[in-house]
């Protein structure tokens, strides 16, 4: 893998600090975008500087998670929002009742839709705004 596509994938992934790191590297062309990624040194880096890039969010990266949140003994909600205090906000809002408990799924965990199967990740993309309502589980008997 090269550091273009990593610096791609950490974007893609949300993955703020690796971004940044990435970023800074690349900035001060202590890496470029074509180097191969098993000769990545991050103690390259102005450890500082990034810090200041990740605390600023220079990149603007806003880490979306999906979280279940329990209407009762057998109903979920599942929401994608930017934390879980916006999860349990937009849950209580929607459906004017604060919810029972509230989880983070990971984003790459898959679920049953159709005759198929989808993960969180590749749902999210059929959303434009956020938070928003992903879905519902109803537990049997």
């Amino acid at each position: 893998m090269l550091v273009g596509e990593l610096y791609l994938e950490s974007i893609r992934l949300e993955q703020c600090s690796l971004a940044h790191y990435l970023y800074h590297l690349l900035a001060e062309r202590k890496i470029l975008m074509n180097d191969p990624t098993d000769q990545l040194d991050l103690e390259k880096a102005d450890h500082q500087k990034v810090a200041e890039l990740i605390q600023t969010n220079h990149l603007g990266i806003r880490k979306l998670g999906v979280y279940s949140l329990k209407r009762n003994a057998k109903e979920f909600v599942f929401i994608y929002a930017y934390g879980e205090e916006e999860a349990i906000e937009f849950f209580t809002k929607t459906f004017r009742d604060a919810p029972l408990n509230c989880h983070e799924y990971p984003l790459d965990f898959e679920l049953a839709r159709g005759n198929g199967v989808i993960s969180f990740r590749e749902m999210k993309k059929e959303f434009d705004d956020f938070p928003v309502v992903a879905g519902y589980f109803k537990r049997g008997g």
